[in-house]
């Protein structure tokens, strides 16, 4: 499958899903930790509607995981993950939410503000440019924009990463607005936290506490799921896996969590 990347050996019963929406790719580091231990499915979205992300992943699920799976959903890819696993819950067996993004508009807030606090001025000054750029019809290239706002908003994400060459294939700026424009109505609305009641498998959130999507955005969860858990990464910011403090307990909670 052109939307699909395979690590390690059958029985493939684990899948990782990226952020963005828009950024494939990015999921790859951990796939490939976590082929040591168990067979993972990469899958990389790419339709450019909400139900559209849903059924996509469905269907790959449906066509490569074997019987249930463990979905571990980044940032973006938690809420798909939590959406999917709501309204399919027999493909799903346990849900893990990594640097998830908040279920509650009011926790989403300070999002923004606390990146922006944590820039250079410079940094300020091109995140306002670039935006300003995003939002004009005219624009070109709006795919590099949106990867050049992506490498400032990593410098306000991390704690103390570990940086390297990316593993996002492309950024792609027409599914990141129609796909997300869609599930920030369904927050705004109350209706993604709803879906919750749903859910009928685990569901365990690792983030870290220097992550500026608030966690207390994902511990609200507790008051909706069955069973839910909230482990919290020290010196920690959104993506764990290149947290130079954080690491390695991130990996060993993952797989144990996949064991």
């Amino acid at each position: 499958m052109d939307n699909l990347r395979i690590y390690g050996s059958q029985p493939y019963n684990v899948a990782v899903i990226h952020g963005g929406p828009g950024a494939p790719g990015e999921m790859a580091p951990v796939a490939r930790e976590l082929s040591d231990i168990k067979g993972v499915l990469e899958p990389l979205q790419t339709a450019d509607t909400l139900e559209g992300q849903v059924q996509e992943l469905k269907t790959v699920l449906q066509n490569s995981a074997d019987i249930t799976v463990i979905l571990i959903g980044f940032s973006w890819g938690a809420i798909l993950s939590f959406i999917l696993t709501a309204q399919y819950p027999m493909l799903v067996k346990k849900l893990i939410l990594v640097g998830s993004a908040p279920f509650e508009e009011e926790y989403a807030a300070t999002i923004m503000t606390t990146r922006l606090d944590r820039l250079s001025e410079k940094d300020r000054i091109q995140v306002f440019s670039i935006t300003e750029s995003l939002n004009h019809n005219a624009t070109k290239d709006k795919n590099d924009l949106m990867a050049q706002l992506g490498n400032l908003m990593l410098k306000a994400d991390a704690y103390d990463p570990i940086l390297g060459q990316t593993d996002i294939i492309e950024c792609q700026y027409d599914i990141y607005q129609s796909v997300w424009g869609q599930a920030s109505e369904l927050r705004k609305e109350g209706r993604l936290l709803e879906l919750g009641k749903q859910i009928q498998c685990p569901v365990v959130a690792i983030h870290g506490d220097y992550d500026p999507h608030p966690y207390s955005g994902v511990e609200s969860l507790s008051s909706i799921l069955k069973d839910f858990r909230l482990i919290l990464l020290e010196k920690c910011g959104h993506r764990p896996w290149i947290e130079r403090n954080a690491r390695e307990k991130f990996y060993r909670v993952l797989k144990n969590e996949i064991l």
